[in-house]
């Protein structure tokens, strides 16, 4: 497909409805250098230079669909504390809505904080609760959801296994969500990829579809016998296995497309899987074919990789990176 059509697309996007429900997750990063090694312990000191705050998990998928030009819906649960109230601002600064957010006062707020020094990761920390949602905060959050989705062009499900889609929640909102004709997509965490069946698209990264399926995948071949058993036993209309530098494989119910990675250089995958599922789901909502959508998305995930951090990424950065792999 020529730049030409790709633009289309891109153009066709906007405005789109998409529900994102799902994990919000507070990211943090602490920048600095580092000046030299520690006389109490053998690790570097990092001098901060500036601390920042971006959307994570779910939070950082509506983003990226508002970058793309779509009009997200976010629902979540966050807790009662000010790391939720930052999350919440964070949104409301990127022009997003908060109204579908639940507060839990029962919950924390997830929260991953990486310190980076000279562009490299040095270590991270997370402070989360996993536990399953309260009786009070599902049952919010599936009303929420199941009434944004009624008038949606599309629903990501964005699971990153910090208790919200525990207790069968996933599957009620795939089965309630295609009941009333949505165009469901999950981007997995639970290795038992099975609780997502029914679901339109399916999109584990390397290590998840490994895992699901105990095969190594350093080979083409090896992709398509894992994405056949995961097709048929999660009974997906598609199946989109990310790849890092390997690009990523298109499965439908008839054929496998494997499709290169059009980046540069790989500085940081941090929420590349966001970003992927965020311009696939709005490309098929505007009339995309899968193939279109999975390219593009690639394109996608080609700017967010090269790149450090969760990040949002423009349709303008796109159309670049389109016209520099021609």
């Amino acid at each position: 497909m020529g730049i030409k059509s790709y633009q289309d697309i891109l153009e066709a996007i906007k405005g789109r409805r998409i529900v994102v429900v799902g994990d919000l997750i507070l990211d943090r990063f602490v920048w600095g250098e580092v000046s030299r090694i520690s006389p109490e312990a053998p690790v570097p000191v990092i001098e901060v230079a500036e601390e920042t705050t971006r959307p994570g998990g779910a939070a950082n998928v509506a983003v990226n669909i508002a970058s793309m030009g779509g009009i997200p819906h976010v629902s979540g649960v966050v807790g009662d504390d000010e790391e939720g109230e930052q999350l919440c601002s964070v949104l409301r600064r990127n022009g997003l809505a908060t109204e579908g957010i639940i507060i839990d006062p029962d919950r924390r707020t997830s929260v991953k904080e990486r310190i980076i020094a000279r562009h490299q990761q040095v270590c991270r920390t997370d402070r989360e609760m996993r536990k399953p949602l309260g009786p009070v905060s599902r049952a919010a959050l599936l009303r929420t959801t199941l009434e944004a989705a009624r008038t949606a062009d599309g629903v990501v499900l964005s699971d990153y296994a910090k208790g919200t889609f525990k207790e069968g929640l996933v599957g009620e909102l795939i089965r309630d969500c295609r009941d009333s004709g949505s165009f469901v997509a999950v981007d997995p965490k639970n290795v038992n990829l099975s609780v997502y069946r029914g679901a339109s698209l399916l999109t584990p990264n390397r290590s998840e579809a490994e895992a699901s399926t105990g095969l190594l995948l350093e080979t083409d071949s090896a992709v398509e016998e894992a994405g056949r058993i995961i097709l048929k036993d999660c009974d997906l209309d598609y199946l989109l296995i990310t790849r890092g530098e390997d690009g990523m494989s298109l499965f439908d119910r008839d054929k496998c497309t494997h499709l290169p990675t059009f980046s540069m250089e790989v500085f940081d995958v941090t929420g590349a899987g966001d970003t992927v599922i965020s311009m696939f789901v709005l490309a098929v909502s505007a009339g995309a074919s899968t193939l279109d959508a999975a390219s593009l998305s690639n394109h996608a995930a080609s700017v967010a990789i090269s790149r450090i951090g969760t990040t949002a990424v423009t349709n303008d950065e796109i159309r670049a990176n389109i016209a520099s792999s021609e």
